[in-house]
């Protein structure tokens, strides 16, 4: 039989718990062997649980029992997790995780500890919650160089953006809607400024690159500054605007990788992912285009990538040479200033000297966007392909006679 312990009793532990035990005998079927929950570690009492008799509060309870053999980790952030996980990959305990932050900040540290040891280190659960994309990156999809992933990796910008776009809400009003609807926490930073995307993106480029990227190593941007004006210009370009995280393999074996809002044209799969799903593009060498779609979290489908990883760990009997990456200087990643991509521009012109001739002069061949209550003073436009350094340059410049009133990339998926 083996013995599972399960760190943490939030809303992700008591999914994992809840999960485990509903499917308990379908589980054991698919590991080839009995299953049971022997510990859950918590500082708080649950008098009224019935798994009450399993709950303890001394992490030391579990390291020293051999008879645990994959550990669970749902706790979050840094500390301290880190330390447990660590601690349990040396004393030969499995571990799987839904810990997003711990992931990208020392997955590599993590994956090392276990091949040392010889268990291993599963986090299915800390990118997309239920949609599965570790594996199929590391398995499903190992007969491809991938060039590309991108994705709408965070479900609360995403129900925000789609009150903005489909009902006309401020970006405020639809804050204050998710905070009330559970999407959305009372300090909404991590998600609306980007930081949640960013350390998605971080782990699904390190697996598919095999270098860590580290978060603070990645340009990132969140969507407060996206108005309903912008949602009303891009709608005549018959596009949406989505918080998108992206990372593309460039020449010199360098990559290019991001976090921000973006233009996607209603043409793309990504552009009709709605409310608190998420989608994630992976463009392969040989498959193309392959996009995963789902919620991207909640309790059950946080709780179901948690659980199969605990079975994967299970029938595992050593370290998955597949799942991996090494640790990195950061030196293969390209300053965004090269990043290239057009750019939607929304400018008010403060004198008569900002015309469409200036626009051309400085920013080349335009798209002209509209929207019906356009002010006279007020243009709006899609440039070419550029890089951001150009990008950079010809808005400081439009900056002498205009002020710039939205600037959002505009990406081609």
């Amino acid at each position: 039989m083996a013995k599972i312990a399960v760190l943490g009793y939030g809303v992700v532990g008591s999914g994992t718990v809840e999960v485990f035990y509903k499917n308990k005998e379908s589980l054991e079927r698919k590991a080839g062997q009995e299953l049971d929950i022997k510990y859950i570690l918590d500082l708080r009492d649950f008098p009224d649980s019935p798994y009450q008799d399993k709950f303890v509060k001394d992490f030391d309870v579990i390291l020293n029992d051999d008879e645990v053999t994959v550990v669970a980790e749902v706790i979050g952030g840094l500390k301290p997790a880190f330390d447990y996980v660590k601690s349990a990959l040396k004393a030969g305990k499995s571990v799987v995780t839904s810990n997003k932050e711990m992931v990208a900040a020392k997955g590599a540290e993590l994956l090392e500890t276990a091949k040392e040891h010889k268990v291993n280190f599963f986090f299915e659960a800390s990118v997309g919650g239920g949609i599965p994309i570790i594996k199929p990156l590391h398995a499903c999809l190992s007969a491809n160089e991938i060039d590309e992933i991108a994705g709408i990796l965070n479900g609360t910008t995403n129900f925000i953006l789609t009150k903005m776009i489909r009902d006309g809400m401020g970006f405020d009003e639809a804050l204050k809607i998710a905070q009330e609807l559970g999407y959305a926490e009372r300090n909404p930073s991590a998600d609306v400024d980007g930081h949640d995307a960013c350390r998605k993106i971080c782990i699904l480029a390190s697996l598919a690159f095999g270098k860590h990227v580290y978060p603070d190593s990645v340009h990132t941007e969140g969507i407060t500054k996206i108005t309903l004006e912008d949602v009303e210009y891009c709608d005549s370009y018959d596009a949406k605007i989505k918080l998108i995280g992206c990372a593309k393999r460039e020449n010199e074996d360098k990559i290019s990788i991001g976090v921000f809002p973006a233009i996607i044209k209603n043409e793309s799969q990504l552009a009709g992912v709605n409310d608190v799903f998420n989608a994630i593009l992976v463009r392969g060498d040989a498959t193309g285009d392959v996009v995963f779609y789902g919620k991207g979290a909640g309790k059950l489908p946080t709780a179901s990538a948690v659980v199969s990883d605990i079975i994967s760990a299970v029938k595992h009997s050593d370290t998955s040479l597949s799942l991996r990456w090494r640790d990195s200087e950061q030196d293969f990643i390209r300053g965004f200033g090269e990043f290239r991509c057009a750019h939607y521009i929304r400018l008010r012109a403060n004198s008569v000297d900002v015309t469409k001739a200036v626009v051309k002069a400085l920013f080349g061949h335009v798209e002209y966007l509209s929207a019906k209550k356009q002010p006279e003073n007020e243009l709006a436009f899609v440039t070419g392909v550029i890089s951001e350094k150009e990008a950079d340059d010809a808005c400081a410049k439009a900056a002498d006679g205009a002020e710039i009133l939205g600037r959002i990339r505009v990406l081609d998926y």
